[in-house]
């Protein structure tokens, strides 16, 4: 079965900073992108910072620098670090992995998730 478990999250506070980790077992996860996304209750799920199966890099926009992501194909992790980090940062965050295949179509895992809270 296919497990994808995500760890580092707590109660910090403002300018202080988190490192999440996640990985993924169970398969061959070497053609898949891997992703956060986060999520306030009420909203969507928001784009975090991802990296392709091809190391691309990818940020949301309202990272701003603060963050940053790796990724480790030989291990199926991928971790974000997270620095001067601010009450709107405050969120569920959700580790992604997808792969988009033209015959196939969409094969994609999330994790349950991990909490980060940011206040004084």
């Amino acid at each position: 079965q296919v497990q994808v478990v995500e760890s580092g999250g707590g109660s910090v506070q403002p300018g202080e900073s988190l490192r999440l980790s996640c990985i993924a077992s169970g398969s061959d996860f070497s053609d898949f992108g891997m992703a956060w996304y986060r999520q306030v209750s009420g909203q969507d799920r928001e784009y975090v910072a991802g990296v392709t199966r091809a190391g691309i890099k990818r940020y949301g926009d309202f990272v701003k620098g603060r963050f940053t992501v790796s990724r480790d194909n030989d291990k199926n992790t991928i971790d974000l670090e997270m620095k001067s980090l601010e009450p709107e940062d405050t969120a569920d965050y959700f580790c992604n992995v997808k792969r988009w295949d033209g015959a196939v179509g969409l094969t994609e895992y999330w994790g349950q998730g991990t909490q980060v809270i940011v206040s004084p």
